[in-house]
């Protein structure tokens, strides 16, 4: 059995050289952790925990719920676990501080429409501040080229209408928030916010990138993505059926795939720790869903030099196992 490094050790060397520090300032990574099924609900808690106490957007997403090889299922999975109109609120006021209003009395989650209780707040016309805040948004969100088109587009509505009731008595930018979120991929539904593009196979890998980014805008850390992906690595269809997705070979490939972009195209990722949780099945030479069947992911993730006695907490992959000892004074 290879070595393998406690849990709390490789957390802590991830919070000290990446979360800290490389992620924080805008790096990105992908990494493999090697997880038994015991240590996951673990993993978990403890990175969403770290999560939070460092101001990162913490996103589960689980092969086993959804097309793990689709890179729109990948965005829809993201979006799904984003509060879009919370970070909208905080990029409003950010940009009213800077523009000189005073948004003491502005609460970011609350609800109502943020423009006009800045407005009141200040003791001003709520038509002068829109026009104002308008200019603001557009300057910082229309036109930031860091972002696709239709993306900033949308980002630029949440913005503006920021807690407007629609006529039917939601919230009028509701649509948006479905189209983002894949609960109706129609683009009738959000052509008259001058969207012209679905998100799909295609278009996803830029729409993930500008999600990734407009986090980081708004004022997050950035973004930590832990993606389970122990189910691609089923080769047969479990019988009777357990209500999760199964994997065909020519889908784990595509996964595979799929994967092997995001670790080319890192540095397109603003802000981002992938950690793509896995099991022995993944490495095991003889699997028929293993990475052996895609040798581009398997070089990018093997280790080229291996110690005989010490486990590497920098590579690509590690393989982690229960804490001998837990320290008071890790943060994790």
């Amino acid at each position: 059995m290879p070595n393998t490094i406690p849990v709390h050790d490789w957390l802590k060397f991830v919070d000290d050289e990446y979360l800290s520090t490389f992620i924080r300032d805008g790096g990105a990574s992908v990494k493999f952790a090697v997880t038994p099924d015991e240590l996951k609900a673990d993993l978990y808690e403890l990175v969403k925990v770290r999560c939070q106490d460092l101001n990162y957007v913490f996103v589960d997403l689980d092969a086993g719920d959804m097309r793990a090889y689709m890179p729109q299922d990948i965005f829809f999975g993201l979006a799904s676990q984003i509060d879009w109109r919370l970070l909208a609120r905080r990029l409003v006021l950010s940009l009213a501080s800077e523009n000189g209003y005073q948004t003491d009395g502005a609460d970011v989650v609350g609800a109502g429409n943020l423009i006009d209780a800045i407005a009141e707040d200040n003791g001003l016309d709520p038509p002068f501040v829109r026009l104002t805040m308008n200019r603001a948004i557009q300057n910082t969100v229309f036109r930031n080229q860091n972002m696709v088109r239709d993306f900033r587009v949308c980002m630029t509505h949440l913005c503006q209408m920021s807690g407007d009731i629609g006529m039917e008595g939601g919230y009028a930018d509701q649509p948006l928030l479905d189209w983002l979120t894949g609960v109706n991929t129609r683009i009738g539904n959000v052509r008259p916010f001058a969207i012209r593009t679905s998100i799909n196979r295609t278009t996803a890998r830029y729409f993930i990138e500008s999600a990734l980014y407009w986090v980081r805008h708004v004022g997050y850390s950035g973004t930590v993505i832990l993606l389970d992906n122990s189910r691609v690595t089923l080769a047969r269809r479990p019988r009777p059926p357990d209500g999760k997705r199964y994997y065909t070979k020519a889908m784990t490939m595509e996964h595979y795939e799929l994967v092997r972009e995001f670790i080319d195209d890192a540095d397109r990722l603003s802000g981002t720790l992938i950690v793509v949780v896995t099991n022995y099945e993944f490495i095991d030479e003889q699997s028929a869903r293993g990475w052996s069947i895609y040798s581009a992911l398997r070089t990018r993730v093997m280790d080229d030099v291996r110690d005989l006695n010490l486990v590497n907490p920098a590579a690509s992959l590690v393989r982690l196992s229960e804490d001998e000892s837990e320290e008071d004074d890790v943060p994790w």
